[in-house]
């Protein structure tokens, strides 16, 4: 009775859905929390929760665990940059660029954003990066901005050397850096979330959808509406790609970017005439200095030998909507390399954009014998048996990809 109750309280105060992580997740947040408060009766401290807005928080910080690391899927901060130099700025020629970042977690996130635009030579007068988290212990190892080795993923790690001091306790982030990110405590659903309309030019909202149901994602998605400007750009993640079409928000269509933009603001701009001093940004440096991060996720120039050329060509296929010629560049691919996970999760995805939802999970788990611990693979597959009416199953893969992501945050 009372961890039912305890999940329905969690789901009520921050829309977490138990089945995107399951129960004994919730457990063992809930027996830390009975420890701490010396008590033994999940009833009892159900009581507490209820009447303490104190120990509620606490719960949620024992739910909470943090995943993230410096320029996640690099490709979202190329675009970024796109986006500063051909949109913003020819519109913009006063004003400050104001970017979300929602969740932010412990800044990583935030900072990338924040040293994606200092590379692009943007000036720190013109942009600010809002980072909200639900969490007071992630706000606080955000604004500390001092990071451990699991922080950095990628093989290119240019951007530490150029926004990172070294010091016996981790590497700190540059007072230049910080400056530009101001950190706050939030709840996407609470009702004075950031007041206002249109408030920001991008937000950045990637991995927190898939830990809602479907009202609960519907809820989230209107926030989101709210806050993005009527010509803004919102970036999810991998995962997250088929939930925001439904809000009038469509793709941008930039290979493994996962941006979406207002329906209304697809109608180009008419051309403007540059009056004045240049705007102090180099945007095709900024790109390309961005783009080096790209290295990291398996992608090739164009035009290259290299098979895995052949999976950028399938994901810019697909984005386009391109279902034919992308499945036929991941084939291409596993007829020059042989069987690869990487090109059955493509293919999966596109089987599943196309509704042949059973070729798509044949080919989810072809990518997951091939490498079983394929995160995106694992939540997207989950999604599809969801979908299908098989919530045990997906329930198993859903509890797969946490228990990697919590190795991944202890190692």
């Amino acid at each position: 009775m009372g961890l039912a109750a305890l999940e329905q309280l969690l789901k009520a105060s921050m829309g977490l859905s138990v089945a995107s992580i399951g129960s004994a997740v919730i457990a063992r947040a809930v027996q830390e929390r009975l420890s701490a408060c010396n008590l033994a009766d999940r009833d009892v401290y159900l009581e507490r929760v209820r009447t303490s807005g104190a120990e509620l928080q606490a719960l949620i910080e024992a739910v909470v665990v943090p995943e993230t690391w410096f320029f996640r899927d690099p490709n979202a901060f190329t675009s970024l940059a796109r986006f500063v130099h051909d949109d913003w700025l020819p519109s913009h020629r006063g004003g400050v660029l104001a970017v979300l970042s929602l969740p932010c977690s412990t800044g990583e996130e935030p900072y990338s954003i924040a040293m994606a635009l200092v590379d692009a030579h943007l000036a720190a007068e013109r942009f600010r990066v809002d980072a909200v988290d639900i969490s007071n212990r992630h706000i606080g190892q955000g604004m500390r901005a001092v990071y451990g080795r699991n922080s950095f993923r990628t093989d290119n790690l240019g951007f530490r050397d150029r926004h990172f001091d070294v010091a016996a306790d981790g590497y700190h982030v540059r007072q230049n850096v910080r400056q530009q990110v101001r950190f706050q405590q939030g709840n996407l659903f609470a009702a004075d979330l950031l007041p206002g309309v249109g408030i920001y030019d991008v937000i950045f909202c990637r991995n927190v959808l898939i830990y809602f149901d479907r009202p609960t994602q519907e809820r989230a998605l209107a926030v989101l509406d709210r806050l993005l400007s009527s010509d803004g750009l919102l970036f999810v993640a991998p995962a997250e790609t088929g939930l925001p079409g439904g809000h009038g928000l469509v793709s941008t269509k930039e290979p493994l970017a996962f941006g979406f933009r207002k329906e209304r603001a697809r109608t180009p701009a008419p051309a403007r005439t540059t009056v004045g001093p240049p705007t102090p940004f180099a945007p095709r440096a900024a790109i390309a200095a961005v783009q080096r991060g790209a290295a990291s996720a398996g992608l090739s120039p164009e035009g290259s030998d290299d098979p895995a050329a052949d999976l950028d060509e399938a994901t810019r296929f697909a984005d386009q909507g391109h279902f034919v010629e992308a499945a036929a560049c991941c084939e291409e691919h596993l007829r020059r390399s042989g069987p690869s996970a990487t090109a059955f999760y493509l293919l999966g995805l596109v089987r599943d954009a196309t509704g042949n939802h059973s070729q798509a999970a044949s080919y989810y788990r072809k990518a997951l014998y091939l490498d079983p611990n394929h995160h995106d693979t694992q939540i997207q597959l989950a999604l599809l048996l969801e979908k299908q009416g098989e919530p045990a199953a997906a329930q198993v893969l859903r509890n797969r990809a946490r228990r990697l992501e919590q190795k991944s945050t202890a190692s």
